[in-house]
């Protein structure tokens, strides 16, 4: 990843304590992926980190499918986007883009570790014999112990799976959302 330059510093309301939280985004170069932008800041009084990684223009609507089948599989790289939404049917899961939602690079084990951890937050104040069955799948999964496909829905084709093994596939856009 090579930097190209920095491009643009701009004031926002941190959304935390409402002090001013400078941005700055920074243009990158990624070997076969292209150019990036890079938003990143800290608010000087809280000290809540914002980042954000997109791509610096969109590619269209794009559905990308990767079969973990082993446990080298976790530490495939994924580009996700600020747009993108996470599907794990296996899991039973599905991570929806929100408001603060934002871009970032992680491996496939980060994804799962992340949802494990929010799963096993959500159960903390239940005793639900779901919750942990759910938490259980999902550590099989972090152990590799069980085959799961992870899908990314982007509307902007930003999104990445980088790996031979990843489908990628266009959405096709029908005239009403056009």
């Amino acid at each position: 990843m090579v930097l190209l330059e920095k491009i643009l510093e701009y004031d926002i309301n941190c959304p935390v304590c409402n002090s001013v939280l400078k941005i700055s985004d920074y243009l990158y170069e990624i070997p076969f992926y292209g150019k990036i932008i890079i938003s990143s800041g800290v608010c000087s009084k809280c000290k809540y980190k914002w980042s954000d990684v997109r791509l610096a223009e969109s590619k269209g609507p794009v559905k990308i499918k990767f079969k973990v089948s082993s446990v080298e599989d976790l530490n495939t790289l994924v580009i996700k986007s600020s747009t993108c939404t996470i599907k794990i049917p296996d899991l039973g899961a599905e991570i929806i883009p929100g408001y603060d939602s934002h871009g970032y690079i992680t491996t496939i084990e980060g994804i799962i570790l992340s949802l494990y951890e929010k799963v096993e937050f959500m159960c903390s104040s239940s005793n639900s014999p779901n919750c942990l069955e759910k938490l259980d799948l999902i550590k099989k999964a972090l152990n590799g112990e069980i085959e799961f496909t992870i899908e990314l829905i982007d509307p902007m084709g930003v999104s990445k799976i980088l790996s031979e093994k990843s489908i990628e596939e266009i959405i096709e856009k029908h005239e009403d959302e056009i």
